[in-house]
């Protein structure tokens, strides 16, 4: 039986989650988390066979939270479940130590797959991601101006995107504010903008986030 962990801040994901699963004889979700802080409580408390986490939650998230669970249990497969395309975070997360990267569209159809796969030992992601990551080792691919960001300066920008303020980013993340005010000015540095408009802008454009006013992080 392969236990599951779901994490997800949104009860109805879970919910959805849970469904699709239970028609499985031989996969169970036997924990729910709500938050990264929850995440780290229970994958330090007891075994699983994989974890399947949203992208952004309360708490810990995304790349951090990714690296975290690797750290506390190396061998736990982890299995990220997006409402973002895979060409914009799948890649980041794999050099995290993710195991899969999923989009929620296509969840219904392969998440009991991917599961598998990655409890098995092995890596889910899609023909594109795999193709791009191959571009990426051999060099011949030009990396679009927010692939040279940090991974926390990749999720500043997704937060400055959605239209959170620079204290409220500084709570999401629990830094202080001088700190996101250092990776907001190294962000504009790296990717030759001027202001944070532009960012904003940028971010849209290239699907980083849904709108300004999103208030799903995926």
């Amino acid at each position: 039986m392969i236990r599951v962990l779901v994490a997800d801040d949104h009860t109805i994901v879970r919910e959805g989650l849970k469904q699709i699963l239970s028609k499985q004889e031989d996969i169970a979700v036997a924990g729910e988390a709500a938050n990264g802080n929850d995440v780290l409580k229970m994958v330090r408390e007891r075994e699983w066979d994989v974890l399947v986490t949203d992208m952004s939650m309360p708490g810990r998230s995304g790349i951090e939270l990714i690296k975290l669970v690797k750290d506390a249990c190396p061998k736990l497969p982890v299995l990220v479940l997006s409402m973002y395309g895979e060409d914009q975070y799948a890649i980041r997360a794999i050099r995290a130590g993710a195991s899969g990267y999923l989009n929620k569209e296509s969840a219904s159809e392969q998440l009991v797959t991917a599961i598998r796969k990655v409890a098995a030992g092995g890596v889910h992601v899609s023909a594109g991601v795999a193709e791009a990551m191959f571009r990426n080792l051999r060099g011949d691919s030009v990396a679009a101006p927010h692939e040279h960001l940090s991974n926390r300066e990749f999720q500043v920008l997704r937060l400055v995107a959605s239209g959170k303020s620079t204290n409220e980013i500084a709570t999401d993340l629990m830094l202080s504010p001088k700190t996101v005010s250092t990776h907001k000015t190294h962000i504009l540095e790296k990717m030759h903008m001027n202001n944070q408009a532009e960012l904003i802008r940028y971010s849209i454009e290239h699907k980083l986030v849904d709108s300004p006013t999103s208030d799903k992080g995926g």
